[in-house]
């Protein structure tokens, strides 16, 4: 609406001003959004200019998400520049684990191991997983920061499964949260190093 009105404007100042300016070209496209439509995740808006770990921190359902990336020291990796995607567990997922894992999870030793583990450098939204795994013709294997691999695969037509170095299998229940610096997928269950 707002470009309009100044094309609007811009045209009325020819006529009011005279003259004979010839306007070889009016770009009538609307300007870009100024933020992606991200999904909700559980109520809580996901800002595109955020980055990775400003989003995780906005999340409801990320808060041992985000202690565990503090705890093993990758909150600053995913603060700063770079491309990466998070494969990010829910409380939920964290829970299902139970009490004594989780907190054995957050000494900084096993969290910098677990924290790095579901991070992989570049922009995996789902297109990008898709045509990887199309063109894979089945799994395709993801490099983490950690030095692990989480394996990606269709887990019906379109939804995209993960399978952890010990064979569990979580399925991304929110797809492509974009930021700044990456893209969050939202998993339903922990993925571990082996």
């Amino acid at each position: 609406m707002q470009h309009m009105m100044a094309v609007a404007v811009a045209a009325a100042a020819l006529v009011v001003g005279g003259g004979s300016a010839a306007v070889t070209k009016i770009d009538l496209t609307p300007p870009a959004p100024v933020e992606s439509s991200n999904p909700m995740v559980a109520g809580a808006s996901m800002l595109a200019g955020d980055s990775i770990y400003a989003n995780a921190v906005s999340s409801p359902i990320h808060n041992t998400l985000v202690a565990e990336l503090k705890a093993g020291g990758v909150a600053d990796t995913l603060k700063g520049g770079g491309e990466y995607t998070i494969f990010a567990p829910t409380d939920t997922a964290y829970a299902a684990l139970g009490h004594d894992k989780v907190t054995a999870m957050l000494s900084p030793q096993q969290a910098a191991k677990d924290a790095r583990y579901l991070v992989v450098k570049g922009r995996w939204d789902s297109q990008a997983l898709l045509a990887k795994i199309n063109e894979n013709g089945g799994p395709v294997k993801l490099r983490t920061i950690g030095g692990g691999t989480i394996t990606a695969m269709l887990n019906g037509p379109t939804n995209i499964a993960l399978i952890d170095e010990k064979g569990n299998v979580a399925d991304i229940s929110i797809y492509d949260i974009y930021q700044k610096n990456g893209v969050i997928q939202v998993i339903d269950k922990v993925v571990l190093p082996a």
